[in-house]
């Protein structure tokens, strides 16, 4: 018995550390915000999209993630177990920045859409401001197109 429930929590350690982890097998996407070229990975399926960008220690300045759900509704996020500092970009069909989110690290509170959107797209805190990035411009690239 003393080996069997050695062995769980063995087990159990050993999924703890790989559940911190981060995501690096995702599938990316080419996006741009004017001259701007954005690397994101996609987070598609619902576990992806849990996971998120949670345990980065770090990020390229140009990557980051995009976020895409089946249908556009409310979404909110939060910064769960993510050392990084983000901003969330809630993002409609058409590629139009809806609204801009900061984000702190490890934070509980939630950031929301001000209107049903099917992307969001987290970059590192003050990409998007430092490039003039604001409600109401478009980004481009493949999810956006119809």
């Amino acid at each position: 018995m003393k080996a069997f429930l050695t062995a769980l929590a063995l087990g159990a350690a050993v999924a703890c550390a790989a559940a911190q982890e981060p995501q690096s097998d995702l599938p990316r996407v080419r996006l741009s915000a004017g001259m701007h070229q954005i690397d994101a990975q996609v987070a598609q399926t619902a576990d992806q999209r849990a996971t998120g960008l949670m345990w980065r220690k770090q990020m390229p300045q140009h990557e980051g993630m995009l976020f895409v759900f089946e249908q556009p509704s409310i979404q909110c996020f939060w910064m769960k177990n993510t050392l990084l500092p983000l901003t969330a970009a809630f993002i409609a069909d058409d590629g139009e920045v809806i609204n801009l989110a900061d984000m702190k690290p490890q934070a509980l509170d939630s950031h929301c859409s001000r209107r049903p959107v099917r992307y969001v797209l987290e970059m590192n805190q003050g990409w998007f401001a430092k490039r003039g990035i604001q409600p109401g411009m478009k980004l481009a690239g493949e999810p956006f197109r119809k």
